[in-house]
């Protein structure tokens, strides 16, 4: 077993931590809001650190799952940040959603010091990281990936290395750009259903057997359809990964008429003050503007 240190307490976060505890390594955790640690703590074995240097000082391995880009960069090469206290040989693992260019940046100064890196984010939502059946993409070397794998394997269902590193952050751009479509597909659907006077429950009976069944339809269209939008991965979280697409996509000339669209759409529901609603309220936005 092994000495872990995990940085980010958040929805996904608290039971991926969890998930390693519970497979029996010493587990070390870091939250900014100290509130989440002891709750936490409340709920597994391990231990809470006060600062960054003293969850990592004799971890082998240091998880991630925080914001976005600067919140990375603050938890490894800030002020006080992992990368100074890390032991040489440890391996830092990070789930967070962030562009390649971050993912490239920090990877370099890791080596430099002697750290392995792996970028690893994830799929699945919240309902995937509680069940432990996560989707895990990473990028990175072979070597490092091996050491690793047993430890994601606790939260995964999937744990695939892609390539080298900025590759997991890559595949999950093409992810994001998969489901904002199908999501604002059955969005579209569910309301021609409506206005169409059909049933729409049993129109998805029908069609979730045939070739337009996806995972948004099979576990989003009940709740789509009674107006609860308190289920998994927020709109402003959508946006801030949309947002990493489309400049990543704007360097690499991928032309993503569709991605950007819904982007669009994804800021009209944020200045409904819908950024906490989770991303199947796509619906709401289209009834908002029904006569």
């Amino acid at each position: 077993m092994s000495k872990v240190a995990f940085f980010g307490l958040g929805v996904m976060g608290f039971p991926m931590a969890g998930y390693l505890s519970r497979a029996g390594h010493e587990v070390c955790v870091y939250n900014r809001t100290a509130a989440k640690t002891k709750a936490w703590l409340e709920c597994y074995p391990g231990r809470g650190a006060e600062t960054v240097i003293e969850a990592v000082r004799e971890a082998d391995f240091v998880f991630a799952c925080v914001g976005n880009d600067d919140d990375l960069r603050e938890i490894t090469t800030g002020d006080n940040g992992a990368y100074s206290a890390m032991k040489e040989g440890a391996l830092f693992i990070d789930h967070t959603t962030v562009s390649a260019t971050v993912t490239r940046e920090l990877a370099k100064v890791a080596a430099d010091r002697g750290i392995g890196y792996l970028d690893a984010p994830v799929s699945g939502g919240q309902q995937g990281a509680e069940k432990g059946q996560l989707t895990v993409m990473v990028g990175g070397n072979t070597d490092d990936f091996q050491r690793a794998a047993p430890l994601m394997d606790s939260y995964g269902r999937q744990v695939t290395l892609l390539g080298p590193v900025g590759s997991g952050q890559l595949c999950k751009m093409v992810n994001q750009i998969c489901v904002a479509g199908l999501i604002e597909a059955l969005a579209e659907g569910l309301h021609f259903a409506r206005a169409a006077g059909l049933d729409a429950e049993q129109v998805i009976d029908v069609i979730s057997k045939g070739a337009a069944q996806s995972w948004q339809m099979e576990n989003r269209y009940l709740t789509m359809l009674a107006g609860e939008y308190n289920h998994g991965f927020a709109v402003d979280l959508m946006r801030k990964d949309l947002g990493i697409v489309l400049a990543e996509a704007k360097k690499n000339g991928t032309r993503l008429p569709v991605t950007n669209m819904v982007n669009e759409f994804y800021d009209e529901l944020h200045n409904m003050g819908g950024g906490r609603w989770d991303t199947s309220s796509l619906l709401a936005r289209l009834e908002s503007q029904s006569g």
